[in-house]
């Protein structure tokens, strides 16, 4: 107890620390004119493509539930993914989303904890892999503005070519038993991120950004990986940071980012608020 108290008062600061330093470089101002300026219309469409992105998630976490012999109904799975998406958001510091959904089937269903959690940590490996293969593939079309720009786009041909075989070698070596279900996960993978990756251009078009987008998308995915990482609540403060720091090096308006980024997790917001309303049953 001791010890989740600590991790969530060193998230608080980070998201604190995070924020404050975004918030000292851009003008609050201007981000908030950005925001008002938000078109609706685009608005609904980023988050209806996210809605339906995080359904094929959640049709993905079936599959390696499948692999392990737990039959769930796709309604009942979806239900259990989004209270596991509200738990992640709104109860940092707790047991989480990937947690809540380990203890609960292993009460209900009486599966070895082990496996459950190699289901969850499937899942999210899986997505973060398709992840780092798109940003990869982004950045081979970014004009980055660094020196040594020919190291980034070989390190963009290498991550493609690279990534696949990593991640296969280590399904075989940990998890071999879910090897027959990488070629239908790893679709629904591409399924979800492309359909998020729309999303976030809608919402760069109820912004007014027009054909400057790719930068903006590039910087999308590498602030989405580091917000995988749990340093902050949510994310918060990681994605904005992500997107103020790379101002200099991809030419993106910081204001319009921050606005952006700040949309984007509003519309996770009320996805995962949805969760509130669900409760799963045997």
């Amino acid at each position: 107890m001791v010890k989740k108290r600590i991790k969530l008062l060193l998230k608080i600061l980070l998201t604190g620390a995070a924020l404050y330093l975004v918030f000292n470089k851009i003008d609050t101002k201007a981000t908030w004119r950005v925001i008002q300026s938000a078109h609706m219309g685009w608005l609904l469409l980023a988050w209806l493509f996210f809605i339906v992105s995080k359904v094929f998630s959640a049709i993905r976490l079936n599959i390696y539930f499948k692999d392990i012999g737990l039959q769930i109904a796709e309604t009942k799975n979806l239900k259990l993914y989004a209270i596991g998406m509200f738990y992640n958001l709104f109860l940092p510091g707790g047991i989480g989303g990937d947690g809540y959904k380990v203890y609960l089937l292993n009460k209900l269903h009486q599966k070895p904890v082990k496996q459950l959690i190699n289901c969850v940590l499937l899942d999210r490996g899986n997505g973060l892999a398709v992840l780092l293969w798109l940003m990869f593939a982004l950045m081979l079309f970014v004009n980055i503005r660094l020196d040594f720009f020919l190291s980034f786009y070989w390190l963009g041909w290498l991550g493609l070519v690279l990534l696949p075989f990593g991640f296969y070698l280590v399904m075989f070596l940990f998890f071999r038993s879910f090897m027959g279900s990488i070629p239908s996960s790893t679709g629904y993978s591409f399924l979800n991120q492309v359909l998020q990756l729309f999303s976030a251009f809608f919402i760069l078009m109820s912004l007014g950004v027009g054909q400057q987008y790719i930068p903006y998308l590039f910087v999308f995915l590498v602030s989405s990986t580091v917000s995988v990482l749990p340093l902050t609540i949510g994310g918060v403060g990681a994605r904005e940071l992500v997107f103020v720091l790379a101002h200099d090096y991809v030419g993106i308006n910081e204001n319009v980012a921050v606005a952006f980024s700040l949309l984007f997790f509003l519309v996770t917001v009320m996805t995962s608020v949805s969760g509130v309303f669900f409760k799963y049953k045997e």
